[in-house]
């Protein structure tokens, strides 16, 4: 009796502590710009450095992302722009708080004050996610080497229905996320995206010194990810798998 007892005991406590995860997961914002010219990139590098990073810090959120795809594309030319919110309501301020920084407005202005014949992106994407109870927050990467050789690497997982994510979620949560922490990926986010352009969906980003050390990481990976991989409960997780490969700017938080 005193055995189930505790066993009753230990599963309550585990389910309020999956719970109290949930409830304290962040939510992320990833901005994508698009630029077709030169003069764009560099007034939205100066915009993003010189008053949309430290307008954030002011508004509290410490640990924003600036990154640009290893490989160049000069007809689309993106960014991507990482911002994580402790909770939603931080999210939905943020507007409001920037409106009120003075400081924001002085140095954003020819970002903010931009005129319809000279705009400073061509179209702006933002995607919501929120983040996986397995990693209800996100993670500063510990690597060694310049921010110039870095390779960072943006996995997106579209499922055919809701319930399907759901699984893979679940899946990271229980075994894949435990797979990448053990073998050291550097796990910026894990994260379930709520509202954007292609749903239902999930992304997560790793970091690594460098391409070599890419390959390293997932030539390791293989062989702990197919014990868990076959399993009949997740077959079928994923219709589309997208892979992008970035490098963080030199004034990313990142």
């Amino acid at each position: 009796m005193k055995k189930a007892l505790f066993i009753i005991f230990f599963c309550c406590v585990q389910l309020v502590n999956s719970s109290a995860k949930a409830a304290d997961a962040y939510y992320y914002q990833l901005k994508v710009y698009h630029l077709k010219t030169t003069r764009q990139a560099t007034r939205l590098d100066a915009f993003l450095k010189d008053a949309y990073l430290p307008a954030l810090h002011r508004a509290g959120v410490k640990m924003a992302g600036v990154f640009k795809p290893v490989v160049k594309d000069t007809t689309d030319q993106l960014v991507y722009v990482f911002i994580p919110f402790k909770k939603f309501d931080q999210f939905l301020a943020l507007s409001g708080r920037l409106e009120k920084d003075t400081r924001y407005l002085a140095d954003g202005k020819d970002y903010l004050e931009a005129i319809n014949t000279d705009p400073v992106y061509t179209r702006m994407e933002s995607i919501l996610l929120r983040a996986f109870s397995g990693m209800p927050e996100p993670m500063a990467p510990k690597l060694t080497s310049p921010k110039s050789e870095r390779v960072y690497e943006l996995r997106s997982y579209e499922s055919a229905t809701e319930a399907i994510t759901a699984n893979k979620i679940g899946m990271f949560n229980q075994d894949e996320i435990t797979i990448f922490t053990n073998l050291n990926f550097n796990a910026v986010f894990y994260g379930q995206v709520v509202s954007g352009p292609r749903m239902p969906n999930l992304m997560y980003l790793t970091t690594f010194n460098n391409k070599a050390d890419r390959d390293k990481h997932w030539a390791d990976f293989g062989p702990e990810y197919k014990k868990i991989s076959g399993l009949p409960k997740y077959s079928n997780t994923a219709t589309k798998n997208t892979i992008i490969f970035l490098t963080p700017t030199d004034y990313s938080d990142i």
